[in-house]
């Protein structure tokens, strides 16, 4: 009788654990707005380096934190540059948020020469984003996912 009533007492224990971690859980997936104030200059390396603005809107009555975003840039298609940051960005609860990006670009998968000069002229170009964020809710990591394309005319 002794060792049914704890097994009864675990079990309630337990249930409540899990609703209380369900609780804390967000309800709505985080929207990736997309990505604003877009540069691309030239370091010392002769390197295009590509920063830039990720927008989010957090729908939930929680804040989190974002804890990391690792978000492969493809250009017309091809890899041209991965975005592999750990952050401790406190996101506030129903509202905009944005996370900076930077990223160095790979000509060679796009050609150099020609790379170089659509972006003097000014070419377009259809830019996907494409990995996820991850956010924390009271230390429990979440993997929200990014896809989000564009098209954009850049210029050096």
């Amino acid at each position: 009788m002794m060792l049914s009533f704890n097994r009864t007492i675990s079990f309630f224990i337990a249930g409540l654990l899990c609703m209380g971690m369900g609780s804390c859980t967000p309800k709505e997936k985080i929207v990736f707005k997309g990505v604003k104030n877009i540069e691309v200059q030239m370091d010392d390396n002769q390197e295009p380096l590509l920063t830039a603005e990720a927008f989010f809107y957090n729908p939930n009555k929680i804040k989190m934190k974002l804890k990391e975003v690792s978000v492969d840039v493809m250009v017309n298609g091809k890899l041209s540059a991965k975005v592999r940051q750990n952050l401790k960005l406190i996101i506030p609860a129903q509202a905009d948020f944005s996370a900076p990006i930077n990223a160095r670009l790979s000509l060679k998968e796009l050609g150099l020469l020609d790379t170089i000069i659509n972006l003097i002229g000014g070419k377009k170009y259809e830019i996907q984003y494409l990995g996820f964020i991850r956010v924390a809710v009271h230390g429990i990591t979440i993997k929200v996912p990014v896809n989000y394309k564009e098209e954009l005319r850049i210029r050096l």
